[in-house]
């Protein structure tokens, strides 16, 4: 059995990993570590959420970082500000026992002074949000003279969001640099340019099949039910789950904001989380849920990215995501480090044709549900 220390990580960062109960590596982290650690490389690697890919490229990052140099030598770049938050809470938690390694987390929806500010102290490690840097990097804020290595994480969502832009005037502003690793859960055309542009010609291809990914500790449910039957549906699902606490997913801003004013008028302790939320209104209602004083949150599929709270044992999709990929991010909400979960999708007969659909991309079996409770 492999563990970190035979890929190539120092005992002092697996010491750290061994006590956030990383012991074994993934199946991304087994491919892509000792090739990261080998030499100067460009790489494609192709993987979902919820397969271990911040410490993929984490860890040969925080390898390559000299301590004893007070510049930027790393940079990640991510499309949402609670994704950039939750690699550098990560990095930050595996160099417990490491030499000091400063990393700082740039995101839109915070005070830009106050970024300006912290970037001020000795920083090795930059993790930003595409927007952010570039409003930095006007400002003459930061200096990437130094950097090493970029890495793009979950490249294709930046796309989606719309970073094509800033991603090509970000990368064209680092042309002298020795890595860029680009993490992406599709490859889709707006990436392909980005490789054919900027990565070189014989950049490595690493790609974590489907079927290692789906997580097989989840049991994949559904219920079928008209519109107006719906809240009930859930309202019985959320009681026989007792107290256990749980994700419910919406597609929209709305609908999210809706279910969960429906929720909190029948005493289940609830809040929204959604594009539309500043910041700091976002983090508090995060607190309430990871310490338990929330046991239900209802959220958007953005909004939900980087959300990383253990012990949840369901996800419940009140509606159904626009895609497969979608899915796999919700349902990886659960079940996690062994434990675990359900995932409950309450769907109409046409959307029931949709999860067939799923079985067939994702390699999972949805068992139907008659009645909860």
């Amino acid at each position: 059995m492999k563990n970190f220390e035979n890929l190539g990580i120092n005992a002092r960062l697996t010491k750290g990993l061994a006590e956030l109960d990383i012991i074994v590596p993934t199946d991304i982290q087994k491919k892509v570590i000792p090739v990261l650690l080998a030499k100067k490389t460009d790489i494609v690697a192709q993987a979902q959420t919820g397969t271990g890919k911040t410490a993929a490229f984490g860890l040969p990052l925080l390898e390559q970082i000299d301590p004893n140099i007070a510049a930027v030598q790393g940079l990640i770049l991510c499309p949402t500000r609670e994704l950039a938050k939750q690699v550098a809470k990560q990095l930050f938690k595996f160099i417990k026992y490491s030499d000091k390694v400063f990393i700082e987390a740039v995101y839109g929806g915070e005070k830009m002074d106050r970024q300006i500010a912290a970037l001020q102290r000795p920083t090795q490690i930059i993790v930003a949000t595409p927007g952010r840097l570039i409003d930095l990097l006007e400002k003459k804020a930061v200096d990437l003279k130094k950097v090493k290595t970029v890495v793009l994480d979950e490249a294709d969502e930046m796309l989606s969001m719309g970073f094509q832009k800033e991603l090509d005037e970000i990368l064209s502003f680092l042309p002298s640099i020795d890595n860029k690793w680009l993490f992406s859960a599709t490859i889709p055309h707006g990436i392909q340019q980005i490789i054919s542009k900027h990565l070189s010609k014989d950049a490595l291809k690493i790609e974590v099949k489907k079927e290692d990914v789906v997580n097989k500790n989840i049991s994949h449910q559904y219920l079928v039910c008209d519109e107006s039957e719906k809240l009930n549906a859930l309202l019985s699902f959320l009681k026989s789950q007792h107290k256990n606490r749980g994700v419910v997913f919406c597609k929209t801003k709305a609908a999210t904001q809706k279910l969960a004013k429906q929720l909190i008028a029948k005493n289940i302790s609830t809040d929204a989380i959604h594009g539309d939320l500043l910041q700091k209104e976002r983090d508090k209602v995060m607190r309430a849920f990871k310490n338990e004083t929330l046991r239900i949150l209802v959220a958007t599929d953005v909004s939900a990215r980087g959300i990383d709270v253990s012990g949840l044992t369901f996800v419940a999709h009140y509606q159904l995501p626009e895609n497969a990929e979608y899915y796999t991010h919700r349902s990886g909400r659960t079940a996690r480090a062994g434990k675990e979960g359900v995932s409950m999708c309450f769907v109409n007969n046409a959307e029931a044709k949709t999860l067939k659909e799923y079985e067939r991309k994702l390699g999972i079996k949805f068992s139907k549900i008659k009645k909860v409770g």
